[in-house]
């Protein structure tokens, strides 16, 4: 796995439950305190050791534990690039939706090596989609659905998301847009403030 993903659960987990937790984390996963160096590759092991050590000692489900980093990844202050770069995707939640399967190669324009999850989106009807993501790392479809919830909130949509399982070795993801315009969106330039 590569260090950019593990540094993200890293600071993920001591951003939101503090230090001396993420510390408790990494000595019962097996890991350094200081923790993974963003630009190394790491055996997929270890990052489940960590996913599943965070979710015994606080006592969440790993899918849960996912879904808040998925979130994390959108929301956090200290993320705001990752924010800004997705929301170049659409003007709107349908146009995000729609885009999602050129993440990956826009994630490896920046880091040729990075393991993106392959996406693949299926329209069923207005605003009805299934988003199928095949990854090496088990409950990347959790994460995605943190990450959608926190961008649907972004846009000002309301959105109903939901795993549906594993089909044919990708999770799949339902995604249901009640209205994409439920509120005001969060304010977006393409410009940087000055």
């Amino acid at each position: 796995m590569h260090g950019l993903i593990n540094r993200s659960i890293q600071c993920f987990l001591r951003d939101t439950y503090g230090a001396p937790v993420w510390e408790a984390i990494a000595r019962q996963a097996g890991v350094e305190p200081s923790g993974f160096e963003a630009m190394l590759t790491y055996d997929d092991r270890l990052t489940d050791l960590v996913i599943d050590a965070g979710a015994a000692l606080l006592r969440r489900s790993r899918e849960t534990l996912l879904e808040d980093l998925g979130q994390y990844l959108v929301s956090h202050e200290t993320l705001t690039s990752l924010r800004r770069l997705l929301r170049f995707s659409g003007l709107n939640f349908v146009d995000f939706v729609n885009s999602l399967e050129e993440l990956p190669a826009r994630g490896r324009l920046v880091l040729p090596n990075l393991d993106m999850p392959e996406l693949e989106l299926c329209e069923l009807g207005p605003g009805q989609f299934t988003l199928r993501c095949a990854a090496p790392l088990q409950g990347v479809g959790h994460i995605l659905v943190g990450l959608l919830r926190a961008m649907a909130d972004d846009y000002g949509a309301l959105v109903m998301l939901e795993c549906l399982g594993v089909e044919g070795g990708a999770e799949v993801v339902s995604i249901q847009i009640a209205d994409q315009a439920l509120y005001e969106a969060r304010p977006f330039n393409l410009g940087m403030a000055v």
